[in-house]
């Protein structure tokens, strides 16, 4: 793999950590399967391509799109609050809705950014764009995952954790279980909608089919960097991730740039579900590895002298 795809791969690997936050927020933290993911990423994209276009600065319109995505998740969760719709439903409803709303902004399918100002730009004069890019795409993130971490080990956080284990036992302590699901679904897609806005301005195009597999890249991420890096803490979960989406586009970009198995681009979705499910069996077949081992050495009968110790 040549340098210039691994680090490319590197920095869209960084954007889809993003992603892979507002996934573990939703999924892990809330225990909310949030599909809506597919459309609120499009919508970052064609939010921040549309202002750009329009003439606004770059960090508003990034802002702009992290709003409205967010909104996008306000409407998942009121869905699912206030009108009792299941959950899962309510985010595909968004999804799909998401999918016009996309087309309506752009005012079509598609549009260039060459040219045009980014948040990236001011950064150019850096050194080389191949180096840069991801750096300030990292530094990003960093400040993103400190930004998840910190609210997670707050008193908030800890209340919107306890709903996604026990909702019940939250409401019965007075709280208002349905804040954390409005807070939560917001936050998590006005994340994915950051990412959305980033992928735009960095591949200089946006597209309303960009946002297609959002979720499985998302959980790809999550899962993949829980496997590598296992712990408890939240700083640790968070890591793992970010982690995850970067050892993931890392991982394709190997396998499709080497020409492996005689993989090709159109393949990409079946080397994350190839990866997804690997990343979910091995732990598995590891613990139930460790069990039998376990169950082996409880069954098997001691040889022991109990008088001497030793051997007989």
């Amino acid at each position: 793999m040549s340098a210039f795809a691994f680090f490319g791969a590197l920095e869209i690997g960084l954007i889809y950590g993003l992603v892979a936050l507002g996934v573990y927020l939703t999924f892990r933290v809330l225990d909310f399967p949030d599909l809506s993911v597919d459309g609120t990423f499009p919508m970052g994209v064609a939010v921040a391509a549309t202002a750009i276009t329009a003439g606004i600065n770059p960090w508003l319109a990034t802002g702009m799109a992290i709003i409205v995505s967010a909104a996008m998740g306000w409407v998942t969760a009121f869905l699912t609050v206030r009108c009792g719709i299941l959950n899962l439903l309510a985010s595909i409803l968004t999804m799909i809705a998401a999918f016009s709303i996309n087309i309506r902004i752009m005012g079509r399918p598609n549009m260039a950014l060459l040219g045009q100002d980014t948040i990236l730009t001011p950064f150019e004069s850096w050194g080389e764009a191949m180096y840069v890019r991801p750096l300030v795409v990292g530094l990003l993130v960093l400040l993103s995952a400190w930004f998840v971490v910190r609210l997670l080990n707050s008193d908030f956080g800890l209340g919107m954790r306890a709903t996604g284990v026990n909702a019940r036992m939250v409401a019965a302590q007075g709280a208002n279980t349905g804040f954390y699901t409005y807070f939560c679904l917001a936050i998590s897609n006005g994340f994915v909608g950051f990412a959305g806005a980033l992928f735009a301005q960095t591949n200089s195009f946006a597209d309303v089919t960009s946002g297609v597999g959002t979720i499985v890249v998302g959980l790809a991420a999550v899962i993949l960097g829980q496997t590598l890096i296992p712990g408890k803490k939240i700083w640790v979960a968070i890591l793992a991730v970010v982690v995850g989406s970067i050892v993931y586009r890392l991982a394709v970009a190997f396998a499709l740039s080497s020409g492996m198995f005689g993989l090709e681009a159109s393949d990409l979705n079946l080397v994350t579900a190839v990866l997804v499910a690997l990343a979910l069996v091995l732990p598995k077949m590891k613990r139930a590895r460790t069990r039998r081992s376990a169950m082996k050495a409880a069954t098997t009968p001691s040889h022991a002298n109990p008088s001497t110790g030793e051997s007989r």
